[in-house]
């Protein structure tokens, strides 16, 4: 409707959607070591949520880390759901196609020469890279249920914009579809303390939360 569309264009112009490749090397540390390590014990299918995914550089950053360690995961395969409110950022990240300028930020040469093939003056992500994401719209604040539940969810650099009640509806939301024994990664700058129950962080492994009341998911592998 045009309301909606002013509503988009009005969120739209208040963020910045600033994004690149694997910004803030952490929390894709924390993938690797703590997440898809012990997945090598688990087996099955591992749900990763991509929330707020901007323009796609994270999840396809998610992606590139798998590919890297599939080949020590044998039996088990990977689901990325991403997802953001801006039909624009989607469009962009569905096209999978970005500047010389944009790739150079964050993407070390041999993951843009194995991933990403020449178009034009651009680059664009290969098909191969793309097999494992899901795009969908979604507004946080919405029931997230129909998406099923996650393993880990990504949701950086987007509850800056939100305000306190506001950020504790999103975290609900959250809790709702974050499996047990899962991960929620938040970004350099977020915390839950004042703001939610639902979430305890971890002091060995900043930007790292668990569901508060039970015991730690998986054995910390930081620093491994």
């Amino acid at each position: 409707t045009p309301d909606e569309r002013v509503l988009e264009a009005a969120i739209d112009a208040m963020t910045t959607n600033e994004t690149l490749f694997f910004r803030d090397q952490t929390p894709f540390d924390h993938l690797r070591k703590i997440v898809l390590e012990p997945a090598r014990r688990k087996g099955g299918t591992v749900r990763i949520w991509s929330a707020a995914c901007s323009t796609g550089q994270e999840p396809y950053s998610i992606a590139m880390l798998w590919d890297e360690m599939a080949h020590h995961l044998p039996g088990v395969r990977l689901e990325i759901m991403a997802t953001d409110y801006s039909n624009a950022c989607l469009a962009k990240a569905r096209a999978g196609i970005y500047s010389a300028f944009e790739v150079q930020r964050g993407l070390p040469v041999q993951k843009l020469m194995k991933h990403f093939e020449p178009d034009g003056p651009n680059w664009r992500v290969k098909d191969s890279l793309r097999q494992s994401i899901t795009w969908r719209r979604h507004n946080l604040l919405d029931n997230p249920a129909a998406m099923g539940r996650f393993d880990v969810i990504f949701c950086r650099n987007v509850l800056i914009y939100f305000d306190r009640p506001t950020r504790g509806k999103v975290f609900d939301n959250l809790n709702s579809q974050l499996k047990d024994d899962g991960y929620l990664i938040l970004g350099a700058s977020e915390n839950v303390m004042g703001v939610t129950e639902r979430f305890k962080g971890d002091a060995g492994a900043p930007g790292l939360f668990v569901k508060a009341g039970l015991p730690a998911p998986l054995p910390r592998a930081v620093g491994a």
